[in-house]
């Protein structure tokens, strides 16, 4: 794996533009328009990514359509699970490069990149290719009414072109959490990458020609959402499902675009998610789990904690912990060892989290430590940086209590009673995920019953076995994916009756 900036750099300069890919070509904009790729390190141009149109999709959906009738669709079960054994290989293989696209892109950590996004987006392909060769169908005798006997026997059959719209905070293992799947089930997918994060499913193309997945199976149209190439998509009648993570506004603007010809969705959407800590918990372990869980990534994950519940007892010296810990994550460059967090996305979305640090104390908070930008060397002054930031004192009314930041911060309040951090924790529109800290099995598993989530973590944070089911309640999202409840959305089940006599 790559160690340090310069080799790093190297690989990244295998590629400094974005072209799309479809049908197995890396092809331009036929409109010429492009847009541009800033590092959100410094701000320095990475390079141009071409923005797709209404042509673009046309042409990938219809490749996607070709792929499927042809040498795709007829591929026995056996011969897909090597294809996509060989695409994760491929993928580690050219681990450096991965990771690099990655970094450049998010500016993240290499240690954190290193550690997740590349080797679970990998992990994806074998994954899905594990559960789609081992997954059991029914079968039924029944007998008939003039005496004779039927069999009935339930087969999958892919759902046909999915389109997948991607995020920008885990660019490649949202992707390929999605796009393994798919493919696994004999799907064809076009995928619309978030302009802000292009390389890393850009450079995917480059694996998928290596390893000999068949023109049109995978395609990648890069551009914007409204009047671009993601409501273009989005709308496309050739398109039979759609999956998206990302917020809950775009999700609502999807689900109408989806609802003509009535084409079924799966979304991971926003979150407002609770931390519980309650007085018996293991405090060190429950200090470093809620730090990750509010800081990680910079705090630009759907699953991270914005809102912390301590019991009474605990909270004084929590929030003192919890300070200390956030002060000591180091901001800089994502090869030095000692960088502990990395910038914002965007200039964009630094701009909407330091709105979000001034309507706290506008709104009265008690700042315990961040609460602006970091005060960075000069080569990186034109970055996406931002503090790790921890409020107390403000009622649940508050506006960073109630709305997504998507931001490395939370705030932390006091609770007496079980009852009463179960209702503080359900008391929001959305329902992804939560964490409890407590050596009380009992109460850990009361808990886990009574709070509106698709996910709830006792004493871990961010722990998945790929085979569950995974999503959100509520405002968080629609449907499951994870194991054989992917097969859910990306198969259709299609009965087959014979009668004999």
């Amino acid at each position: 794996m790559a160690t340090d900036a310069s080799t790093a750099a190297a690989a990244v300069n295998v590629r400094r533009d974005f072209p799309h890919f479809i049908n197995g070509a890396f092809v331009p904009s036929a409109s010429g328009k492009t847009f541009e790729n800033r590092s959100p390190l410094d701000g320095s141009l990475i390079g141009l990514v071409s923005e797709g149109g209404k042509a673009e999709v046309d042409a990938a959906v219809a490749a996607a359509r070709a792929a499927l009738d042809g040498p795709w669709g007829k591929m026995p079960v056996a011969k897909r699970v090597e294809l996509l054994y060989a695409l994760a290989d491929e993928i580690n293989r050219r681990f450096d490069d991965f990771l690099a696209a990655e970094i450049a892109d998010t500016g993240k950590p290499a240690s954190l990149a290193a550690h997740i996004d590349i080797p679970r987006g990998a992990a994806n392909f074998k994954i899905f290719a594990d559960v789609i060769k081992n997954v059991p169908s029914e079968t039924f005798e029944m007998a008939t009414p003039d005496g004779g006997e039927a069999l009935n026997y339930a087969v999958r059959v892919p759902r046909g072109v999915i389109a997948v719209v991607c995020p920008w905070n885990l660019p490649l293992l949202l992707m390929t959490w999605k796009v393994g799947p798919a493919l696994a089930c004999g799907n064809a997918v076009v995928v619309k990458p978030s302009e802000e994060t292009p390389a890393t499913a850009t450079l995917l193309g480059e694996v998928m020609n290596k390893v000999g997945i068949p023109k049109g199976v995978y395609n990648v149209v890069h551009g914007l959402g409204p009047n671009s190439a993601g409501e273009f998509l989005t709308s496309h009648r050739g398109v039979n499902a759609i999956t998206f993570t990302g917020e809950t506004r775009t999700g609502e603007a999807i689900m109408g675009a989806a609802s003509k010809g009535l084409r079924p969705v799966s979304f991971e959407l926003g979150g407002k998610n609770a931390g519980l800590v309650f007085a018996d918990a293991d405090f060190d372990a429950a200090v470093e789990g809620i730090a990750r869980a509010a800081f990680v990534n910079c705090g630009q994950v759907c699953l991270g904690t914005e809102r912390v519940y301590v019991q009474r007892p605990i909270f004084e010296k929590f929030v003192a912990a919890l300070k200390l810990k956030a002060e000591a994550m180091k901001p800089g460059l994502p090869y030095e060892k000692s960088t502990g967090i990395g910038p914002l996305i965007s200039q964009e979305h630094l701009g909407k989290v330091l709105s979000y640090y001034g309507k706290a104390k506008a709104e009265g908070a008690t700042l315990v430590t961040g609460g602006g930008v970091p005060d960075m060397p000069a080569e990186l002054k034109g970055g996406s940086w931002v503090q790790p930031t921890i409020w107390t004192g403000l009622p649940e009314t508050a506006t960073v209590i109630r709305e997504e930041i998507f931001g490395p911060c939370c705030h932390i309040a006091p609770f007496d009673t079980e009852d009463e951090v179960v209702a503080l924790a359900n008391d929001t529109p959305y329902g992804l995920c939560t964490t409890v800290w407590t050596q009380d099995l009992s109460r850990a598993h009361r808990i886990a019953k009574r709070i509106d989530v698709g996910l709830c973590w006792i004493n871990s944070w961010f722990l998945r076995d790929l085979r569950t089911p995974f999503g959100g309640s509520k405002q968080s999202g629609i449907g499951r994916e994870g194991g054989v409840h992917s097969l859910e959305f990306y198969t259709e089940l299609r009965n087959v009756c014979i009668k004999y006599a």
